[in-house]
């Protein structure tokens, strides 16, 4: 199983960026998947998920702004942060679970590597 999460890179505040989380050896249409961020020198953070069936979550902070979508046929989920803030900048990381508790990383059970996003202003 490997999730390979891709699209991060240095831009600028108020633009737009789309990750995407290729799976390979995992159906995420079987799977509850989600993205989550590490900024430097703090705890990695929930920032949305999408169930099986298509409903999502948000972390309250990026209500608004975020959104997750996935393609199965494409077997990939993205993730969309609009208008960009500084304290977007970190590494982030899509992860896929059986469950349905987005919050906990303990539930989820594979891992992609990371992509950096860095925000300047």
């Amino acid at each position: 199983v490997q999730l390979q999460a891709s699209g991060g890179g240095l831009v600028q505040a108020g633009v737009s960026l789309r990750l995407s989380c290729a799976a390979s050896g995992l159906p995420i249409s079987r799977y509850n998947m989600g993205w989550f961020r590490q900024a430097p020198g703090k705890e990695r953070e929930f920032v949305a998920a999408i169930r099986w069936n298509g409903s999502t979550y948000y972390a309250d902070s990026g209500k608004g702004r975020f959104t997750i979508s996935r393609d199965n046929p494409k077997n990939t989920v993205y993730f969309e942060v609009n208008s960009l803030k500084p304290e977007d900048t970190a590494t982030y990381y899509c992860a896929a679970t059986t469950t349905w508790v987005p919050l906990s990383e303990t539930e989820y059970t594979y891992w992609g590597r990371g992509t950096q996003v860095t925000v300047s202003s």
